[in-house]
């Protein structure tokens, strides 16, 4: 069981950075190179829009959300564009790190931290 979870979570490296070279591919229409863009900034991002010590829903983004993302852009890029993708995101040593990600949730984070104290203080 921990090895099929292992290579599970392998896999899911190769295909969020599969999907990080989908969304800058040509090929890829413009729709579906946003939701990759965004699917694949989200799996790099170092900040969790749900914190994992959160319980239960601090995994639910990492273990259902992420997964169900990545699996519909997948199936939204187009199949030569895709394989290609795949066969750089195989030979590519180091995955990126997604700052601007990082940055847009610490944002939503800030602006509900504002709101509960707006709504706390009225």
């Amino acid at each position: 069981m921990k090895q099929r979870l292992l290579g599970w979570a392998r896999s899911l490296k190769v295909q969020a950075l599969s999907l990080w070279f989908a969304a800058r591919h040509p090929g890829t229409p413009w729709l579906v190179r946003a939701l990759a863009a965004f699917a694949a900034a989200y799996a790099f991002s170092p900040i969790d829009l749900i914190p994992d010590f959160i319980p239960v829903l601090g995994y639910l983004d990492d273990a259902i959300l992420l997964p169900l993302l990545i699996l519909i852009a997948i199936r939204l890029i187009p199949k030569p564009v895709w394989a290609d993708c795949r066969e750089r995101a195989r030979q590519q040593a180091e995955r990126p790190a997604s700052r601007a990600a990082a940055g847009v949730i610490a944002l939503i984070w800030l602006g509900l931290l504002v709101l509960t104290g707006w709504l706390v203080t009225d």
